[in-house]
């Protein structure tokens, strides 16, 4: 296991992957650090659909107008699901689920990246809706994401740690450019 900086720099979203399988070990390390990932009041509000089918992962590709296409060259797809009647935090709850599949993946020497599908549309169609549909889940569930899996066919520099934002953080209040420059 490579220390958490070295993880969290090198990480980055692969859409591009090899023909190769993911091995059933790695699917299900994969598969348990998201059964691993807290919850609000341990509710374990989320719920997986992992999907290997490649018929299935080019449906998948299409439930959104754009951003979707990877999931066709996968080697495995999880739909991420929030039960939204055990709380509502489900999007939260399955958001962590999520990153610690991807940091699994990563750390396991695999390629992943995150298909948004919650408030998404494929034409006419919720996005949330042409899954569900599709892989026959209970209106009960919210799809927050597919997270797409596979052995990577390109590489990636990790993250530049001298161009991180951070200006983006503010210490003890909020403070925008515009009030900063009201002051000066």
């Amino acid at each position: 296991m490579k220390d958490f900086e070295s993880l969290i720099t090198a990480r980055r979203s692969t859409r591009k992957f090899t023909k190769q399988q993911i091995s059933p070990e790695k699917v299900q390390k994969i598969l348990q650090s998201a059964l691993l990932a807290p919850t609000s009041k341990n509710c374990k509000s989320w719920e997986f659909v992992a999907v290997e089918n490649k018929q299935v992962l080019k449906q998948l590709s299409v439930c959104k107008d754009a951003g979707g296409a990877f999931l066709e060259g996968c080697a495995l797809a999880v739909v991420v699901l929030g039960d939204k009647t055990t709380t509502d935090a489900w999007i939260e709850d399955a958001s962590i689920a999520a990153i610690y599949m991807q940091l699994q993946a990563e750390d396991l020497g695999l390629g992943s990246c995150w298909c948004h599908v919650r408030n998404r549309f494929a034409g006419d169609t919720e996005s949330e809706q042409y899954v569900r549909d599709l892989l026959e889940i209970p209106d009960r569930f919210g799809v927050l994401c597919i997270i797409g899996l596979g052995v990577r066919d390109q590489e990636r520099k990790p993250n530049d740690l001298s161009k991180l934002t951070w200006e983006k953080v503010h210490i003890g209040k909020m403070e925008t450019e515009e009030q900063f420059s009201i002051k000066n």
